[in-house]
């Protein structure tokens, strides 16, 4: 409950900065992709100016995440082979105990007097 409060308060006056921009900058600007005749229709969009301010916000997040994605790979791929040693020597460990269960069943009857069978 604590988290989802918390999350409220950071995300509500976010939300109503985004609005109060968008509101502010409803004016149309056209992008021209032609930097030799701006006129070219056909390589230029014209939208309002929040569209490419919100493009601009998401494709920063879409690039900040892949970077941080692409920079823990290396913790990823230790992770994996750390779990890989790990299954290996539990593994071991249980082999072990498979082992050494039938020496336990051996020893019947009292230590400070020998095993039975000798």
């Amino acid at each position: 409950m604590v988290k989802r409060i918390i999350s409220l308060l950071i995300l509500v006056p976010i939300a109503i900065v985004l609005i109060v921009l968008s509101v502010a900058n409803r004016q149309s600007v056209t992008l021209a992709f032609n930097p030799f005749d701006r006129s070219d229709q056909v390589m230029s969009m014209t939208l309002p100016f929040f569209v490419y301010l919100f493009g601009a916000v998401i494709a920063g997040m879409v690039i900040g995440s892949v970077a941080t994605w692409w920079g823990q790979g290396k913790h990823r791929a230790r992770a994996r082979s750390s779990k890989k040693e790990a299954v290996k020597w539990h593994k071991e460990a249980d082999r072990l105990k498979a082992d050494n269960a039938p020496q336990k069943e051996e020893r019947q009857g009292f230590p400070a007097l020998g095993s039975p069978n000798s």
